[in-house]
């Protein structure tokens, strides 16, 4: 293989790339199979430049010949260290690469130290962000290493710690300089401004973006200025940059934008300059809000682009009769024949500041630009997102992503905008630089489709795109801000439930289990975070519960539970887990979570985090994994139950959601009698009572299933009568707009005076200390009333009357209808429970009688979730004869009969099915 390549130039965007000429094909051998071995030499370097560097670097220890070909000077004309890790021992093993580097973009002040070690003497042009460690002393040995530096670009984030020191040393190494743009310096004095006029006299394009103040007269000394950009800056003296700009004798284009430039300021440049051609002034308060200056066309045949001038038409005027439509005036640019270089270097200029413009802008996020970015502003970043400049591309949908979001923390974002792009075909072209080789663009592209799809309108379209697929094969990526992108953009996609199929047979699950063992050993917060919240959701779904947990999701988030502190991600990772136990009677997670090594222990120890959220969804996981008998008992085992009873007793003032999980884990818990004993002797009554006497729905229904568990062991019922529980669960038996919540608060009443408290009630409860006064025959009075009044608000006397003067079905059937509760077949009782329901049949209160019927008949009605588990514990222990007793009773009260017949119909009709 040691053939003479011929090379051609072809062109990358603006970028021109030396590449090799193919000038033979490949063949099969006699098997028909390819010997990727012997493909000609400029077939491999074509095959190397349509990769990234990380997969050069994976083919390029192929064979020695690749490896040799890996380091072809046209494959390093341009390096991008962004989406990598770059200190000094990586630079150095790049060196030997980067001899004839052209372009270089970096990321942080790492990266800028170990720039030096590169040794590419002739890099022109340096670009980095993430500059606000930099410091003077970095600047300038970069700078004194690159003396052929023509292009010098920090930012967008502010470089507060380079000064004008680091300015003048630029301008001292580097003569040939033509761009300098630089963000957020805190001051540019004369003397360095003088020194880029002395030494560095071919430069045509500054941009002091963001500083604190500036020098403007020695501005005015840089005479070879064409374009010149202060946008953002502050402390302008106005007067002194109108009397030394307007002298330039090559300005041609001005940027004032997000300045407080001044009507008259900026009518002065318009006619006084006379080489300017083009001011822009987005965003500037002053002029937006002049009325007078709003009003005036008259620009002196110069282009003014504000937010109240069409900036389409505005620069389409640049090109006379050759545009035909205004806003496709980028495109047409573009796509001109024949151009002219300074009508380009123009253009690429406008391209560059309008997309930093838009961008700050859209970060700000100020009021009253909805009809500006509805107007012109969505669809001209998307213009500017088919910019042939990289960092135009970029920013262009940084400022998509961005613009969308009117609430960070709420993930809200603007409907209008955000349809607002996609009726402009935003999505497709969204798309399509998601599938770029470019890992600065893909990630970019990725977080605005992440951000869009907040929105189901846009949703739906990025779905039906092929987006899914897109995201899905991105967050395999090895580069870790665009794998987290596209999980972001999988969490927001997987809160509709019509995509979750998708996203799992695209390959999405394994994706994102993937993601969270690559990168929860190297750390990635917010890879990881993402990643957990689409599994989160997508754990909600049955199918693809089992899907997450046959490809280890299992295991990848219990270890992020155990092993990761950051909130955002222990947050996420309980709410999958959560997800995964809620499918309890259609599939296995629920047990598979329990059983899998150290989760219950680290949910129990996220109970106890101090971030509210972390809390509440283990708490919910908690509560979900407690349904499995097994999972009950060891988290009891862990420290479950206190560790719950305390977040119970500190959530007196939380979210409803974190007391309404707190006291369904209790409930959980409490169906075995030995954690419900647990719970009441670590303190959990008390905090249960308060929580049932909140008024918001979801808290005080758990909290009163809870008590109702609590209150079958006689010694919790009496500590729920001396902790004032008693007219607690009154007011909800009364008061609730809850069904459940009332029939449960009834429920758990009718155990406390069943007559079984009555012994430990002579005693008390504890033995350390006396127990309070207690009233209990008033206690016993009010819940009996209670109780009773609750029956009654079932019954509707003429549907008894008819059942009791009637053996005909339909009439116990109107009654069944009148009284069920839907939501109590979901409730599954014990053997005991339902054993103290059938002995409180024999009780000798009418009230209880009726209330025990009751009971009965909705665990029993046809159709309730547990009610075959329910009638055969009612047949093991022989209730049938009790209850026909109390249906035939002369003294029991009209509910109680009809109850129990009911109830005995239901015992036939389920013996009946299981005889068929």
């Amino acid at each position: 293989m040691s053939r003479r390549i011929r090379r051609k130039l072809t062109r990358r965007g603006q970028e021109k790339v030396d590449c090799p000429e193919v000038d033979e094909c490949l063949t099969l051998d006699e098997r028909g199979i390819v010997d990727w071995t012997k493909l000609p030499n400029d077939t491999v370097i074509q095959l190397f430049s349509c990769l990234n560097y990380r997969d050069r670097a994976s083919l390029s220890s192929t064979c020695r010949t690749w490896r040799n070909l890996g380091v072809s000077p046209c494959l390093w004309q341009g390096l991008d260290l962004r989406p990598h890790k770059c200190d000094s021992a990586a630079a150095v093993s790049l060196a030997p690469r980067c001899r004839n580097l052209q372009k270089l973009r970096f990321r942080g002040a790492e990266s800028a130290d170990a720039i030096i070690q590169l040794q590419a003497k002739s890099l022109n042009e340096i670009s980095g962000d993430y500059c606000r460690k930099i410091t003077d002393a970095t600047l300038s040995v970069i700078a004194a290493r690159h003396e052929s530096l023509e292009s010098l670009q920090l930012g967008p984030d502010f470089c507060e710690r380079i000064s004008s020191d680091a300015i003048k040393a630029i301008a001292i190494c580097c003569p040939q300089l033509r761009r300098l743009r630089l963000s957020g310096i805190r001051e540019v004095d004369g003397d360095a401004i003088n020194a880029l006029a002395r030494h560095c006299q071919g430069l045509v394009d500054i941009g002091l973006i963001d500083c604190l103040n500036i020098d403007e007269v020695a501005l005015g000394n840089v005479l070879s200025l064409r374009f010149l950009s202060v946008a953002g800056t502050t402390n302008m003296k106005w007067s002194l940059a109108l009397q030394n700009w307007s002298k330039l004798p090559n300005l041609t284009g001005l940027d004032v934008s997000r300045t407080d430039i001044i009507p008259n300021a900026a009518l002065r440049f318009l006619s006084s300059s006379p080489c300017l051609k083009i001011l822009c002034a987005l965003y500037c308060p002053s002029l937006d809000q002049d009325a007078n200056f709003v009003s005036n066309n008259n620009h002196r045949g110069k282009l003014l682009l504000s937010l109240f001038t069409d900036i389409f038409k505005e620069v389409a005027s640049l090109f006379a009769d050759t545009t035909n439509k205004q806003r496709n005036v980028f495109v047409e640019w573009r796509n001109l024949k024949t151009k002219g270089r300074k009508m380009d270097s123009v253009m690429n200029w406008l391209e560059w500041i309008l997309s930093h413009s838009l961008l700050r802008i859209a970060e700000s996020n100020p009021q009253g630009l909805d009809n500006f970015w509805l107007s012109q502003g969505a669809y001209l970043l998307l213009c500017l997102m088919r910019s042939t400049q990289e960092e135009v591309q970029e920013r262009a949908a940084t400022g998509l992503a961005t613009f969308v979001v009117i609430d960070d923390e709420n993930a809200s974002i603007h409907g209008g905008r955000a349809e607002a792009v996609m009726r402009d075909g935003g999505i497709g072209l969204l798309l399509n630089l998601a599938r770029s080789w470019r890992e600065g663009l893909q990630t970019e592209a990725a977080k605005a489709i992440a951000n869009l799809s907040v929105n189901a309108n846009v949703a739906k379209a990025v779905a039906e795109e092929g987006g899914i697929s897109v995201l899905a094969i991105l967050a395999k990526s090895m580069n870790r801000l665009a794998a987290e992108e596209a999980a972001g953009g999988l969490w927001n996609l997987s809160v509709g439930e019509e995509h979750k199929a998708a996203i799992a047979e695209a390959g999405g699950v394994k994706a994102l289990v993937d993601l969270i063992f690559k990168w929860s050993i190297t750390g990635g917060e917010g890879v990881l975070e993402r990643a957990a919240g689409a599994l989160a959701n997508l754990a909600a779904d049955d199918k693809c519960s089992m899907e997450v947990a046959t490809v280890g999701g299992v295991h990848a988030l219990v270890k992020l539970a155990q092993d990761c502190k950051a909130e955002g991600v222990q947050e996420q990772a309980a709410r999958a887990l959560a997800n995964l136990a809620a499918h309890g009677d259609s599939n296995s997670n629920n047990a598979a979570v329990g059983q899998e090594a150290g989760a219950l222990e680290a949910l129990v120890q996220l109970i106890r985090s101090p971030h509210d959220g972390v809390r509440q969804e283990a708490a919910g996981a908690l509560w979900n994994l407690s349904f499995d008998d097994r999972n009950r008992e060891a988290i009891a085992a862990a420290g479950g139950v206190e560790a719950l009873v305390a977040l119970a007793q500190s959530c007196s003032n939380a979210s409803p959601g974190l007391q309404e999980r707190a006291a369904g884990a209790l409930w959980g818990l409490s169906v075995s009698e030995a954690n419900s004993i647990a719970i009441g002797r670590e303190g959990g009554v008390a905090p249960l009572i308060a929580l049932a006497r909140s008024d918001v729905e979801d808290v005080h229904e758990t909290a009163a299933g809870a008590l109702w568990n609590l209150a079958f062991n006689p010694g919790n019922a009496f500590r729920i009568v001396e902790e004032g529980g008693v007219p607690a669960l009154v007011h909800l038996c009364s008061s609730s707009i809850s069904k459940m919540a009332r029939f449960m608060a009834a429920l758990a009443l009718a155990y406390m005076f069943d007559g079984r408290m009555d012994g430990v009630a002579l005693v008390g409860t504890s033995s350390e200390s006396n127990s309070k006064s207690v009233n209990l025959d008033g206690a016993r009075r009010m819940a009996l009333k209670n109780i009773e009044a609750f029956i009654l608000a079932f019954s509707d006397p003429q549907a008894f009357s008819a059942a009791a003067a009637s053996s005909v079905p339909a009439a116990l059937t109107q009654v069944t209808e009148s009284a069920r509760i839907h939501e109590a077949g979901h409730l599954r009782c014990s053997g005991a429970e339902i054993g103290r329901f059938v002995t409180m049949l024999r009780n000798s209160s009418s009230i209880l009688k009726a209330c025990a019927a009751f009971a009965l008949l909705q665990f029993t009605i046809p159709g309730g979730r547990h009610a075959q588990h329910h009638v055969h514990l009612l047949q093991n222990t022989g209730a049938s004869r009790i209850l026909r007793a109390a249906a035939a009773a002369a003294t029991a009260p009209i509910e109680a009969k009809i109850f129990a017949r009911i109830v005995l119909r239901n015992l036939e009709h389920h013996q009946i099915e299981s005889s068929t």
